[in-house]
């Protein structure tokens, strides 16, 4: 252990007081480490983060279960949901009237808005400033007269705001309307446990996120390694032995990753400070969201370093250090395939026994899951360097530029192949995902029902405004092609506990006749529909002269009287067809001619919009009209198909851990290449002073990355489609190739490492200097 600290300290002394050489390399290693380990404690903050975000929901929650039987008291506050949308931006807002000196302030907020005031989030106060919210701050007259604080918003981005109402009182009957004494929400039940299918795919997100930051730290600690072996024959010739050298190496990756894990907390400091600026895949934090678990962040400062050292040792253990020169520049030996197929096919055994698991059908081994997956995708960076050595072997002649880099490629395969390893473990895993995703798309995404051919909105009309007039408001609606006005309501055969009931439709003809087929129609005309879904009343309720009751608990009027109407002798019979929301409904329909005003207050009016797609912001121009006629209102959108919940926040998770893991592949990638040429400055000036064009070169380098990286991108499409047809058959799913998503994600890697090579050309051209042959 004492000779293992002496020659590790002393790899550390050379790492940093080696001259140039040793601490340019010992820079790059670092900074290499150091993207790797900002992601990794990025990573390790993402639980606190989601923990965080789910308190401070919890915290500033206005709605509980006993809201009705709260009675009014100097310390209750009246709160009505105004939430809406703003291009596609959920928009929070609450309407708040204080009924006492005591009631509660909302976490964030130091002082109740008065009415036509309001209080905004920092980002809302931006946006409403802006150009763009033109059109919101039509629909939020309100003066601005503060700002909401950290504590009342779950991300930094989030669009809120709380405005001062007047006569709330009247509107807590209604679902959006709450009488409150407190903030929170006392009543909140146990969440339902989780689906082992969605569960399986958290691990596979996070183990396919977290595997190319491991291989690029494991490749960064391996920066010049060529100049390092050279050196450490020099170490042989003073007297050191072989184990010794290794040692001594070990120790300068090493200082190199110490200083990465301080690099490391650097980025992650000021990333965590940028974060805080965007929005990814509408997911936006706070910087003190992203404080990394602190069991966790020692776990990656130990295994860092560990990692360092004990991948240097490994890779020394194929390479002889004489006192006269480092064997490796002889011709290698060739790699061995047999034990690298072991560990694609030791995950693969790991995960067979899963297969036809989930859902009903049982849970999945979390442990076995994660092993099968790293193993899989492990071999991807061991299968890489056998696959380059073996094709660059067997290439052809061709021009000057594309022998250059063969020759380079046959000389350094692995090097080559370290290179690229990362992102051929990314877009291995990539494209499983996707494929993953694909086949259980249909099983957590379901058809809306709505029939967005005929309508794209539905806006609730307020109680007491007048169907009609409110109608005409959003015919004369900028982008509204089209207005389908219905009332609706039910009436039972009998005061108190009917025997059948059957629901009442009012509209016009026109709004009639998206609802039935009928045989013609005037004003006055009253319809027995036949034909509707789960309808078995009609026939028994809908005769002529039969009399029919309101039920004033129908519409929270316990207490009132009940209010008759007796179907005329001349009621017609038409048939049931689908309605915009896709149902067929029965019942009766009634034009507004036949419609006594007595059954008023025991109906709701719904509006059912068709947009004009060609006007640009339409649905705002919708949700203006809305909030003119009532501020609490908010119209909904419609669309054809409609995600599970809980499916579509791990998909916003995979999205945007995949953009972070992207923006590290890149950033990685550029260090290593730029290593690379350092590393063969000499070779390069004493080319350019033989006469060999720059646009010869350039190409070399160019075909140097281009081939590994077909190379990877092949054998990341086969790992990754072999580990997604795994997964369906493990979560009973039909296999099917998505081969849209093979092509992207494969487009996605070449157009990274695409992006890396230009950026790297113009250092190259530096290089590419006779006057690069100097030495001191």
């Amino acid at each position: 252990m004492r000779g293992w600290v002496r020659d590790l300290a002393m790899g550390a002394r050379f790492a940093f007081a080696g001259g140039r050489e040793g601490w340019i390399r010992a820079v790059l290693t670092a900074v290499g480490v150091g993207l790797g380990v900002a992601l990794l404690l990025l990573t390790t903050a993402i639980p606190n983060a989601l923990a965080e975000r789910h308190r401070r929901e919890e915290a500033r929650s206005d709605h509980t279960y006993s809201q009705q039987e709260i009675p009014k008291a100097d310390d209750t506050l009246i709160v009505l949901d105004s939430d809406t949308m703003f291009r596609d931006k959920d928009v929070r807002g609450r309407m708040l009237e204080a009924e006492g000196p005591r009631a509660p302030l909302p976490p964030g907020v130091s002082a109740f808005p008065a009415p036509g005031e309001m209080v905004v989030s920092p980002a809302l106060r931006e946006l409403l400033a802006s150009d763009d919210g033109r059109l919101l701050r039509e629909r939020l007259p309100y003066r601005i007269t503060g700002t909401v604080g950290e504590q009342g918003l779950i991300g930094s981005q989030e669009l809120a705001y709380f405005a001062g109402g007047k006569g709330l009182a009247d509107r807590l009957d209604e679902t959006s309307g709450a009488r409150i004494d407190s903030f929170g929400n006392p009543d909140l039940t146990p969440s339902d446990p989780w689906d082992p299918v969605l569960l399986l795919l958290i691990l596979v997100v996070f183990v396919v996120l977290l595997m190319p930051v491991a291989v690029f730290i494991a490749a960064a600690v391996r920066f010049g390694g060529e100049r390092r072996d050279r050196r450490l024959a020099a170490l042989r010739l003073v007297g050191s032995d072989s184990r010794m050298t290794r040692r001594i190496a070990a120790g300068e990756a090493l200082a190199g990753s110490v200083l990465g894990l301080v690099l490391g907390l650097g980025f992650f400091l000021i990333g965590r400070e940028i974060a805080a600026s965007f929005e990814v895949f509408r997911v936006s934090v706070f910087p003190s969201y992203l404080n990394p678990s602190p069991a966790l962040a020692a776990l990656v400062a130990v295994a860092v370093p560990a990692a360092a050292v004990l991948v240097t040792v490994l890779a020394l253990r194929g390479v002889v250090i004489e006192p006269l020169g480092v064997v490796r520049t002889a011709k290698p030996a060739r790699r061995r395939l047999w034990w690298r197929l072991l560990l694609p096919l030791a995950g693969l055994a790991m995960l067979y026994p899963m297969v036809g698991q989930g859902s009903e059908d049982g849970e999945f081994n979390q442990y076995l899951v994660v092993g099968g997956v790293m193993l899989l995708l492990v071999g991807v960076t061991a299968l890489l360097p056998w696959g380059v050595e073996t094709v660059v072997a067997r290439l052809g002649s061709g021009g000057v530029a594309w022998q250059l880099a063969l020759r380079r490629l046959q000389l350094s395969s692995g090097t080559a192949a370290r290179m690229v390893n990362g992102i051929a473990v990314a877009v291995a895993g990539a494209i499983a995902l996707q494929m993953l995703f694909a086949g259980l798309d249909d099983v957590y995404t379901k058809a809306s029902g709505y029939d967005v051919s005929r309508a794209q909105m539905q806006v609730r009309v307020p109680d007491g405004a007048e169907l009609a007039s409110t109608a005409e408001k959003f015919r004369d609606t900028k982008g509204v092609r089209k207005v389908t006005a219905l009332t609706e309501g039910y009436l039972g055969d009998r005061r108190g506990e009917p025997e059948a009931m059957a629901q009442i439709t009012v509209g016009d003809c026109a709004s009639l006749r998206e609802v039935a087929t009928l045989p013609s129609c005037r004003d006055g005309d009253v319809f027995a529909v036949q034909g509707g879904e789960y309808d078995t009343d009609t026939a028994k309720v809908a005769k002529p002269g039969k009399t029919l009751w309101a039920d004033p608990e129908d519409t929270g009027r316990a207490g009132e009287r009940w209010v008759s109407w007796t179907l005329p002798q001349d009621i017609r019979q038409a048939r049931s067809r689908e309605d915009p929301t896709g149902v067929k409904r029965g019942g009766i329909l009634i034009t507004a001619g036949a419609m006594p005003g007595t059954l008023g207050a025991f109906t709701s009016g719904q509006l059912y919009l068709s947009l004009d797609r060609s006007v640009a912001d339409a649905p705002e121009h919708v949700r203006n009209t809305a909030a003119r006629i009532d501020p609490a209102s908010s119209p909904m959108t419609w669309s054809a198909t409609e995600r599970t919940e809980r499916y579509e926040s791990i998909r916003t998770g995979l999205f945007s851990g995949a953009a972070c893991v992207l923006a590290l592949i890149g950033a990685s990638l550029l260090v290593s290449q730029l290593e690379q040429l350092r590393e063969r400055r000499k070779l390069l000036s004493s080319l350019v002073a033989f006469g060999t064009r720059r646009r010869t070169l350039s190409l070399s380098v160019l075909w140097q990355t281009a081939i590994p990286i077909g190379l990877g991108l092949l054998l990341a499409s086969a790992v990754g489609m072999t580990l997604g047809a795994v997964l369906l058959r493990m979560t009973d799913t039909s296999v099917r190739v998505d081969w849209a998503s093979v092509l992207s994600m494969s487009g996605i890697g070449a157009g990274v490492v695409l992006v890396v090579t230009l950026m790297s050309l113009p250092p190259l051209l530096r290089m590419m200097r006779p006057d690069g042959l100097r030495t001191e």
